[in-house]
């Protein structure tokens, strides 16, 4: 997306949350950091005179997006998201849909396996009283927060023998992940699948209504319905 508005001459600033310490360079402004909930996301675009807001941040980011929802709906400023589709389902998938990680947690075996938990480095508290030994992976060298874990510390993307080696190496029984949908960490699904191995699979937090794309190409058609000169993003 910033590619394309950059290529486009669309003057646009990119928004990182800040959650990670080496973030990929973007080829527009970049900004780091929260904006104080919806009403200083709010004074923000006021104060910029941005007249869209394109939401293309993770499908588990869901403060940020209702914060974008209350904002832009108090500002009048228009608002797309950009999602992923989630991942589905595909034969030979041995999933279990949970609504969350808190039932993630409870859909694990109370006797001890080895679980790879690919949720990402935050909440893992929620884990901390199981007795499992657990696997996490990490785009930063953070302290392993878990007792009896193994950190490794990759960025994406992933491939499907890279993270089926991973798991034969960790001997992985059981894989947690978050539906965040794409192709950059979908090989772990494919390599659970290939090693014949359960997921427990949190589902997408609820997000107020809002208009919502797939595409790059079709974030770019909503923003051509108004004239150049009068846009920022």
């Amino acid at each position: 997306m910033a590619r394309t508005l950059a290529d486009a001459g669309v003057e646009a600033l990119y928004s990182y949350a800040g959650r990670t310490s080496t973030p990929r360079p973007q080829p527009l402004p970049l900004r780091i950091g929260g904006f104080g909930g919806a009403e200083g996301l709010a004074a923000c675009l006021r104060e910029g005179g941005f007249t869209h807001v394109i939401d293309a941040t993770h499908p588990f980011a869901a403060s940020i997006s209702r914060n974008a929802v209350t904002a832009c709906a108090v500002t009048g400023v228009p608002l797309l998201a950009l999602e992923r589709p989630a991942w589905a389902q595909a034969p030979g998938d041995d999933w279990t849909p949970v609504p969350d990680l808190a039932a993630a947690a409870a859909a694990l075996p109370r006797t001890p396996a080895n679980v790879f938990l690919a949720i990402g480095r935050q909440n893992l508290d929620i884990f901390a009283g199981l007795p499992h030994r657990w696997l996490l992976r990490f785009v930063d060298p953070e302290p392993v927060p878990l007792p009896r874990a193994s950190r490794v510390v990759d960025r994406g993307p992933f491939t499907k023998d890279g993270d089926m080696a991973l798991m034969r190496d960790h001997r992985i029984q059981i894989v947690v992940a978050k539906n965040a949908g794409g192709e950059g960490a979908r090989a772990k699904l494919d390599s659970a699948r290939a090693l014949r191995l359960p997921v427990v699979m949190v589902q997408r937090p609820a997000i107020p209504a809002r208009e919502t794309v797939a595409s790059v190409a079709q974030a770019m058609a909503w923003l051509h319905r108004t004239p150049p000169a009068e846009r920022g993003v």
